[in-house]
């Protein structure tokens, strides 16, 4: 290290010092104990300042941690409550299918009776259309027996006045009588069908 290498050079001047100072007597076991203790203080100072920046870099990091720390734990909250925004989300989304579903049931059964009314009410407007068309016909043929009923009352009302007038000309012409020829027409009434709508 740096420091050692300045003791190095300091005792390599104090060689150099002692070797021109014939004069002074060496004690080498002195030199050597101050060169110890030297390096001693340098290790301990170098140990003091080691542990030193070991204790700082210890607190900056306990501080450091215990701000990761509150992070964490603020992290762990927000995501404690997003699951459970997911849970209440995943909760509305199972409601909402059912809740589909049943429209949707409701709406294929509402589908399926709107056929069926609709198919019973064409079958029943064949039925009426059916019975409307018989009941013209039905009328119709009234109207003719109608008018034939008619036709033969006339008849029968000429008739009925004709033998009047026949009993009013024989009485009147008793004494003289006159050959008179009456040709007269008996009308047959036709057998008449009644229809009855039911």
């Amino acid at each position: 290290s740096r420091e050692l290498e300045e003791l190095l050079t300091e005792i390599k001047d104090i060689s150099v010092v002692l070797g021109i100072d014939n004069t002074c007597k060496l004690d080498l076991s002195r030199i050597v104990e101050e060169v110890r203790a030297q390096y001693e203080a340098l290790a301990l100072k170098s140990w003091e300042e080691a542990e030193a920046l070991t204790r700082r870099k210890l607190n900056e990091g306990n501080t450091q941690s215990a701000t990761y720390g509150g992070h964490l734990l603020d992290s762990r909250r927000e995501i404690a409550d997003l699951n459970i925004q997911i849970q209440k989300l995943r909760s509305c989304i199972v409601s909402q299918k059912s809740q589909c579903l049943y429209l949707e049931e409701n709406i294929k059964e509402a589908g399926e009776h709107g056929e069926t009314a609709l198919k019973d009410a064409k079958a029943k407007l064949v039925k009426l259309e059916e019975a409307l068309q018989k009941s013209k016909e039905d009328m119709a043929h009234l109207v003719k027996e109608y008018q034939e009923l008619m036709n033969i009352k006339l008849a029968l009302d000429l008739e009925i006045l004709t033998y009047r007038k026949l009993v009013e000309g024989e009485e009147s012409s008793m004494e003289s009588p006159i050959p008179t020829v009456i040709s007269t027409v008996h009308f047959r009434p036709k057998h008449r069908k009644w229809f009855y709508s039911h």
